[in-house]
């Protein structure tokens, strides 16, 4: 084999003083070939990305290599001053980040953000830098590249902006590229078709991919070699069919064992049974702009004559893309959002109709857990506050809503101590949990989760998971569980609708959507699961 193209030697980073361990890396050592894709794998705060970014000279404030060299070309690059990583980045090493709107400039079209690469290290021509931008634009796939490179990025979609990325990255050709987690924000279907570029530009280039992720399914789907990283070390390292089919480690084991199987089982039949939540022809149009002489409003229809029940101690999981309207249904039911028409009866009263008093007293009867534990969360008010206010607010006293938040509490498994701390001194899977008790503070018969594990690490996720199925055999809830990860789905569900424009294109029995879809768009959903043929293969 050839040298590598990167060795990293005994590297230590560490953290700043107060931190839960003293180094975010420690004695960290392995290679990077031309040629192969290396995942390096873990969960959040296990060190995957430092690492990266240490090579890149890119750590946070206040975290510092205190050890060992990363040799790239023979260059230590933590020797090399700020001007010299200046002119290796982008040119001999490239990036690509977890989260393109945040690292994309707003203000600025996308061929003058690439053009930028080369006009940073002195490169070409204006004519040539615009030419060369449609160039890139083309190689990463994105439809109509002309119209493209003058779009700004608010206006294309998460996947577009991803390759845009992607086309940045490449533009000067590195030897090394680096991916940290570039899909993990991304529908199922376009997740497929970005780890298919990464795979196809890799060849195509015979660059080095250091690719950094959660998910064992995209290492499945794109690794030659995988390390798994656990409190800043390597625990485990070789071969992507060596750890993934004989994982030696207890913590690799772990995470393997908590990725979501994709066989759905069959649950209790619904028929019959007495609806709690009756949908009928459910509608919602988003008409955005047109204010300006001679130009066209935007028109989204959102959702588009949705019908949908739900029986008592039932979860129906709604499926599909970004955009396809599964979330603008669920702020509908709880009416966060007035639909334009239709009816949404819950326990025989129809919320569409009703307001004030009226809406508030029904809204205790059906609630909602967020995306993201970090924004739905007040970060100045303690916790119990956080879980005390909506019972307090329909008339509780507030020693009894308080009682009831450490009972609360306690049933999503944290300590009653919890309730007197910050939401920043929780984990993203501890917050969340305060956002299931705050759901069930005014005992409701209906909970909505809208993505309400999609930013968790695999093994956190399985816990929240599981405690949303025990607690709705425990409380009798009947749960709409929204999502675009079709492994969840399978796990937890009865019921699934498949959304796709703002319409229901097919609902049954998870176990029939996933054994025998009868839509082609659920079929392309199925098919595009990361390291969906993998287990295929070892369940045959």
């Amino acid at each position: 084999m050839t040298d590598p193209v990167l060795k990293i030697r005994n590297l230590k980073i560490a953290l700043p003083e107060g931190a839960d361990r003293d180094f975010a890396v420690n004695d960290v050592s392995y290679d990077l070939h031309a040629g192969e894709i290396l995942c390096i794998v873990g969960e959040s705060g296990s060190g995957k990305s430092m690492s990266a970014n240490a090579a890149m000279g890119l750590l946070p404030d206040l975290v510092r290599p205190v050890g060992g060299e990363i040799l790239f070309e023979g260059m230590d690059l933590l020797k090399l001053s700020e001007t010299e990583m200046m002119d290796l980045r982008g040119k001999k090493i490239a990036m690509i980040f977890q989260e393109p709107m945040s690292a994309l400039n707003p203000l600025m079209r996308v061929e003058d953000q690439i053009a930028e690469v080369f006009e940073a290290h002195g490169l070409l021509t204006p004519k040539q830098r615009a030419a060369r931008a449609i160039e890139l634009l083309t190689e990463v796939g994105i439809p109509d590249p002309e119209k493209a490179a003058r779009a700004y990025p608010f206006q294309l979609s998460g996947g577009q902006r991803q390759r845009v990325m992607i086309a940045m990255a490449l533009a000067l050709e590195p030897r090394m590229l680096i991916a940290d987690e570039p899909t993990t924000a991304l529908d199922v279907t376009t997740q497929a078709q970005i780890l298919e570029l990464i795979r196809n530009l890799q060849e195509k280039h015979g660059m080095a991919v250091m690719f950094i992720t959660h998910d064992f399914g995209v290492v499945a789907e794109i690794a030659d070699r995988v390390a798994v990283m656990q409190y800043g070390k390597i625990v485990e390292a070789g071969t992507a069919d060596e750890v993934l089919d004989n994982p030696q480690h207890e913590y690799t084991q772990k995470l393997i064992a908590a990725i979501p199987k994709l066989a759905a089982e069959a649950g209790e039949e619904t028929a019959g049974k007495t609806p709690i939540l009756e949908v009928e022809g459910l509608n919602k149009t988003y008409v955005t702009g047109g204010g300006l002489l001679f130009s066209k409003p935007r028109i989204v229809h959102a959702v588009n004559d949705v019908n949908l029940t739900l029986s008592e101690g039932e979860t129906l999981g709604i499926v599909g893309e970004s955009g396809s309207g599964k979330s603008s249904v669920g702020r509908c039911l709880v009416r966060l959002m007035q639909p334009d028409s239709g009816t949404v009866k819950l326990a025989g009263h129809d919320m569409a109709q009703l307001s004030g008093e009226a809406l508030r007293e029904a809204r205790k009867s059906i609630q909602m857990i967020f995306q993201d534990p970090y924004a739905s969360l007040n970060p100045r008010s303690k916790v119990g506050r956080i879980i005390a206010e909506g019972p307090m607010a329909h008339g509780v006293s507030r020693q009894e809503a308080y009682a009831r938040a450490v009972k609360l509490l306690e049933l999503v498994d944290l300590d009653a101590l919890a309730i007197d701390r910050y939401p920043h001194e929780f984990s993203g899977g501890q917050r969340q949990r305060i956002g299931i008790a705050r759901a069930l503070a005014l005992e409701p018969r209906v909970i909505i989760a809208d993505e309400a594990v999609s930013a968790l690490d695999v093994s956190i996720q399985a816990q929240v998971l599981d405690l949303l199925a025990e607690l709705k055999e425990r409380l009798n809830l009947a749960l709409i569980f929204i999502t675009h990860d079709l492994r969840v789905a399978a796990q937890i569900c009865d019921r699934i609708a498949v959304m796709q424009k703002g319409r229901v294109v097919e609902m049954g029995p998870a176990h029939a959507i996933f054994n025998n879809p009868q839509s082609d768009y659920t079929r392309t959903l199925i098919e595009a699961i990361p390291g969906r043929e993998k287990e295929l293969a070892a369940a045959g």
